[in-house]
């Protein structure tokens, strides 16, 4: 994210002194990426970043994960997911390997602990309500349509202000915009289907006094994925000032411009992020192929090197009846197999100028694995949907699927 911002007190020049009115010296820390060789902030504190006065183990939700075997696509109903009320404590792993992970949950109004990955980015899909996120940079409000970006590392609680429906795409890398779309200095080119007016980061600094202050932190061990609970000596928003290239911020899909040609355009003409061995794209409401002959639904499609993870999150979907496809529905298709439309969709997307879909989509490079909470809504029906019938008569509960966007 190298889009430079600055925010409160901050001294003339960097690794120089800063004091308060009564002389006091704030504390400098450098939040660094990549050793830092990469991204980085430097952030003005009253307090001491490192003061911690306990340390317990925080018993995190159930990471287990189940392979896809044998191979065969899925179909998870997110909408029939029941989740804790917490932004962060009530994530259910729907997905993931160890590259990235993604979990689900719908809050309620109450604030989640203050919560910091130690293990990567996050990038958190906002499917429906609306709030605040409150980190050590400031505040970052969030919206319907947003993807909330934090930096590994970054305290932060999540403050809703309605009941939200939040899909957290967890890497353990970091997040951040096609390299193709950059220049090599990291600004985003014209080509790009979005540009730095379009992301939203804090306005201003946020301090909390306190003492004795619990924070959530995952990370790593040879165990895997674990938590731990920090008990700070200060509060974590104590930042006067700060400036760099990394902090939160957010982006809204409606402000995406989707790319598209005079014939069906490629997944990566969708993409909107990408992390190490992952990529996010958008399937947004657009115009579509222009050619004379065209085809606008995809042709067969066998991502040989990827899983792909389709989200559905708005639009019509009733040219999806017989697949049980529908808003709130994850569809995963695996690397090794092919998928696409049903024949009778091709000849039915003819002359379609529009379509009104909205979904987003995660490929991985190394292949996903269950967790308890896809395991938990999962459509057992669906493999078989294309052909119409399956083991057990499975295809006696609809059709075909369809697909226009996957």
């Amino acid at each position: 994210m190298a889009h430079y911002r600055a925010l409160g007190r901050l001294p003339r020049q960097r690794h120089t002194q800063l004091r308060d009115d009564d002389g006091h010296l704030f504390r400098e820390e450098l939040m660094g990426e990549e050793g830092f060789s990469s991204d980085s902030s430097l952030l003005y504190r009253r307090g001491v970043p490192s003061a911690i006065v306990d340390s317990q183990v925080w018993e995190l939700p159930d990471q287990s994960r189940t392979p896809n075997h044998p191979l065969k696509p899925r179909h998870l109903k997110l909408h029939d997911l029941e989740t804790g009320s917490c932004p962060v404590e009530g994530r259910r792993l729907v997905l993931g390997n160890n590259d990235v992970r993604i979990a689900y949950v719908v809050t309620g109004t109450d604030p989640s602990p203050l919560y910091r990955n130690a293990i990567g980015d996050e990038c958190v899909f906002v499917e429906a309500g609306s709030g605040t996120v409150e980190t050590v940079f400031g505040v970052v409000p969030y919206r319907a349509g947003d993807y909330v970006v934090v930096p590994r590392a970054t305290d932060h609680r999540w403050v809703p202000a309605e009941p939200s429906r939040l899909y957290a795409i967890e890497a353990n890398s970091h997040i951040h915009p096609p390299k193709r779309y950059l220049s090599r200095f990291g600004q985003l080119l014209e080509h790009a289907p979005y540009c730095e007016r379009d992301l939203h980061g804090p306005q201003e600094t946020h301090q909390v006094e306190g003492t004795d202050v619990e924070v959530l932190v995952k990370h790593r061990t040879s165990a895997g994925v674990v938590g731990t609970r920090f008990t700070y000596a200060t509060h974590p928003f104590d930042v006067v000032g700060w400036d760099g290239c990394l902090y939160p911020y957010t982006f809204n899909i409606e402000d995406y411009m989707p790319i598209t040609g005079k014939v069906h355009q490629p997944p990566p003409v969708h993409q909107v992020f990408e992390g190490w061995n992952f990529v996010i794209c958008n399937f947004l409401p657009r115009k579509v192929d222009y050619h004379d002959l065209a085809i606008p639904v995809p042709y067969y499609h066998s991502n040989v090197d990827s899983d792909e993870v389709m989200f559905y999150v708005g639009g019509d979907y009733e040219a999806r009846k017989g697949s049980g496809i529908g808003i709130g529905s994850i569809s995963l298709h695996p690397g090794g197999h092919a998928h696409g439309p049903q024949p009778s969709a091709i000849e039915a997307s003819l002359g379609v100028q529009y379509f009104e879909e909205s979904a987003v989509m995660v490929d991985t490079f190394a292949p996903l694995e269950l967790g308890e909470g896809g395991r938990a809504v999962e459509d057992p029906a669906y493999a078989w949907t294309w052909a119409g019938r399956g083991p057990d008569s499975a295809g006696d509960d609809g059709g075909p699927a369809v697909y226009s966007n996957s």
